[in-house]
């Protein structure tokens, strides 16, 4: 309809622009047009003076408007209006058509699938269209480009295990760059499995001025699916240990409906839970918390059972892989003096075998009381003033002593534990802490995260109660109940606190967990925060001890409370070499960067260290690979390599210094084929929409073929002529000029003035 009224498609218009072809300057026309307007106006006015005075103003000015559009277009016409644009020369061009080839093609709607749909219209009359103008180029593309001698070679069904549109378009380029390739069409669903559309591969076919056309197969909204999207959790864990996964999903045509969300360990179930679906086509968040079991690498299987009628149930399952850690992380707990609360962390501490305590206790002012020490030289000459003898551990709590206490170097060493080393720092209230022990004042102030208050004889005996934040019912930490509800419950039924101490505001940033109540106000009782490569915490009281004395005997609530504080300390410290994997789960791809950093006893980056990686996998694989420094980064390296099979995989990471091992540490992932297009299957229409805008193309429905074979030609890429597409002869204009002369009949035949 466009091209009937206009003479020529809509992409000569928006590729080209308006130029006058008239010999006389565009500034005469302007100057025209403005005294056409006066003298029509003067000339209305007058004539109808005599032969309708009783007209307004308004009728006046519509007629006036009605002569001068006239006129105006007559005389726009004398100045021969023009579109000047770009157009491809026959038989000269290249125009390549891509067809995607992944498994998400064969997916049915309305009764063929996807590729069916794109194989119909290549068989259509547009493709022959193109054919007698142009050099057409045919290929099938998945994670690589394929060209194919005609449509018959694409009849099989579409099988590929992924889609990399970027990849497939930087082949093209690159098999082309010496061709004049016109434009590029590409069929296809938008579902993309390779990190989306580089920009240099943009930057290429802008430099080219290569448009890329897409059009789009598949809807945009599925019937009736549930699907996860994302899993979110903890790479590294301690044996044992509990983790809070947030699971992302989203669901069509089950809203308000029930599903059971469960995790498992190959056939054992580890956790399940009801989750309601919320809105159509929104990601929704759930947590969930499971057991982490024995250390190795640990394959969890997270999954929403079958809905009745769902059309897709191969995104019901993600799967996540954990580095389970055997060895025990080691806490220095110091505390300025003897009081409950030590003994019951120590007790908490004792059943968890993956954390040991070792403890400081100030018995009088010059004597220190050792627990849990290896050997009777560990920490004989009192707390550390050496760097390598306070990282030796991974968690640091200091109780109720003075800041003062602490010499200037070692308050500089307690701060670099945490920003350098990235060690967890815990500080509890009590009789000489945090503002009574003048810590505001300290180097370790801007580690922790409250604004202490100003002054002293912010510790009181009293009682306080306490009650969870909505932060806290989130977090590991506060989980006594891995039911929401009942965990909320269970924390408002906590005995009080045998003491409390004001800890001051939380700073911005800071995450407060609990709360604690006495009469008429609230001060936070457990705030935490991350501090450069650590964390840091602050528990304001000392008073913990009574939820284990007036709590049934056999009831878990306060050891499980410290375990799990205790656990969140040490859970990130990482140790002098941290190796790690870009993508722990390789979906259909094979492609793992394997990256490491690597510190000195000071934990100061090591760049002169020498690392390598030993791989171990499925069927007594082994590989060795070495890492080598990226650029501008001290202390880190990284490597690739190529998974060759599915399976699971563990990289050993080992590092040397001057021929000396500086450390170890070990990573893994996993790699699972057919996983990829079983996901986001429907229509990715943003997608495509931007990479054609973003290179002077269009997105099209397949409906529209005839329209896009018309756009083809109208491109400044490979071997094009500027063209002028005279306007005169435009079927709208000889509209326009009817309903111009019609509406001022109509209206003098209304007013009676004809």
């Amino acid at each position: 309809m466009f091209a009937l009224l206009f003479k020529y498609p809509p992409a000569a218009f928006s590729r080209g622009h308006l130029v006058l072809l008239g010999a006389w300057p565009s500034w005469l026309l302007g100057l025209a047009i403005l005294a056409l307007a006066v003298g029509l106006a003067w000339l209305l006015r007058a004539r109808l003076r005599q032969t309708a005075p009783a007209l307004g103003r308004r009728q006046l000015a519509a007629l006036w408007a009605l002569e001068l559009g006239t006129a105006v277009v007559l005389l726009v016409l004398l100045w021969r209006p023009a579109i000047a644009v770009s157009e491809l020369e026959p038989q000269r061009n290249v125009v390549a058509i891509l067809v995607d080839d992944s498994r998400s093609m064969s997916l049915r709607e309305g009764g063929a699938t996807r590729h069916e749909q794109a194989l119909r219209m290549l068989r259509s009359g547009w493709l022959q269209q193109l054919a007698a103008r142009f050099q057409m180029r045919l290929y099938r593309f998945d994670t690589h480009l394929a060209r194919v001698a005609g449509v018959g070679e694409l009849g099989g069904p579409p099988d590929a295990a992924a889609t990399h549109i970027d990849a497939s378009l930087k082949e093209l380029t690159e098999q082309t760059s010496e061709l004049p390739l016109g434009a590029i069409i590409m069929l296809t669903d938008g579902g993309d499995n390779g990190g989306g559309i580089d920009r240099d591969t943009l930057a290429a076919l802008r430099n080219r001025h290569i448009p890329v056309h897409t059009v789009g197969f598949g809807s945009e909204s599925p019937a009736q699916d549930v699907e996860i999207e994302d899993v979110t959790l903890a790479s590294r864990a301690l044996a044992g240990a509990r983790l809070d996964a947030r699971v992302r999903l989203r669901q069509h045509g089950y809203r308000g409906r029930a599903a059971r969300l469960v995790v498992r360990a190959g056939a054992k179930v580890l956790a399940a839970r009801d989750v309601t679906l919320q809105a159509e086509d929104a990601v929704q968040a759930e947590s969930v918390l499971f057991a982490v079991g024995a250390a190795g690498a640990r394959s969890f299987e997270f999954s929403l059972e079958p809905l009745p009628g769902e059309t897709n149930l191969a995104n019901n399952t993600v799967t996540r892989i954990v580095s389970v850690a055997a060895e025990p992380r080691r806490i220095l707990y110091f505390e300025g003096e003897p009081r409950w609360e030590y003994k019951f962390i120590r007790r908490a501490a004792d059943d968890d075998a993956q954390v040991q305590v070792v403890s400081m206790l100030r018995t009088t002012e010059n004597k220190i009381y050792r627990q849990g020490i290896k050997d009777a030289n560990e920490l004989a000459a009192g707390f550390p003033t050496r760097a390598p003898d306070l990282f030796a551990y991974q968690a640091l709590i200091i109780g109720s002593v003075d800041a003062g206490y602490f010499t200037a170097a070692q308050q500089q060493l307690i701060r670099d534990f945490v920003d350098r080393r990235g060690g967890g720092l815990l500080l509890l209230g009590g009789r000489e802490a945090l503002a009574d022990g003048v810590w505001n004042g300290s180097l370790v102030a801007d580690l922790l995260p409250v604004v202490l208050p100003e002054g002293r004889h912010t510790f009181h005996r009293e009682h306080a109660t306490v009650s969870l934040t909505a932060a806290g019912a989130e977090s590991v930490i506060c989980r006594l109940s891995d039911d929401p509800a009942a965990n909320a419950q269970r924390w408002k039924k906590l005995p009080y606190l045998m003491d409390y101490e004001d800890p001051g505001r939380a700073k911005p940033g800071a995450a407060v967990l609990a709360e604690m109540h006495v009469g008429n106000r609230t001060m936070p009782l457990l705030v935490t925060q991350r501090y450069g490569r650590g964390r840091s915490a602050v528990l304001a009281t000392g008073g913990t001890w009574r939820w284990q004395m007036d709590l049934p005997l056999g009831d878990k609530t306060h050891d499980m409370f410290w375990q799990q504080l205790l656990r969140w300390l040490v859970g990130d410290t990482r140790e002098r070499v941290a190796a790690e994997v870009q993508n722990a789960m390789l979906f259909d791809d094979s492609h793992v960067q394997i990256t490491a950093e690597v510190r000195g006893e000071d934990y100061q980056p090591a760049p002169q260290a020498q690392v390598g990686a030993h791989l171990i996998g499925p069927d007594g694989l082994s590989a060795d690979i070495e890492l080598t420094p990226v650029p501008n980064v001290p202390g880190r390296l990284q490597g690739e390599w190529t998974a060759p099979s599915p399976g699971t995989y563990i990289a050993e990471v080992a590092a040397q210094r001057g021929g000396t091992v500086v450390g170890r540490d070990s990573v893994s992932f996993e790699r699972q084929d057919g996983v990829a297009e079983s996901f986001h299957t429907q229509q990715n229409r943003e997608l495509l929409q931007r990479l054609a805008a973003s290179t002077g193309g269009r997105y099209w429905r397949p409906q529209q073929s005839a329209a896009l074979a018309a756009a083809i030609p109208y491109s400044a890429a490979g071997i094009s002529a500027q063209q002028l597409k005279e306007l005169w002869n435009m079927p709208v204009i000889f509209l326009l000029l009817l309903a111009l002369r019609l509406g001022e009949w109509l209206l003098r035949r209304r007013w009676g003035i004809v």
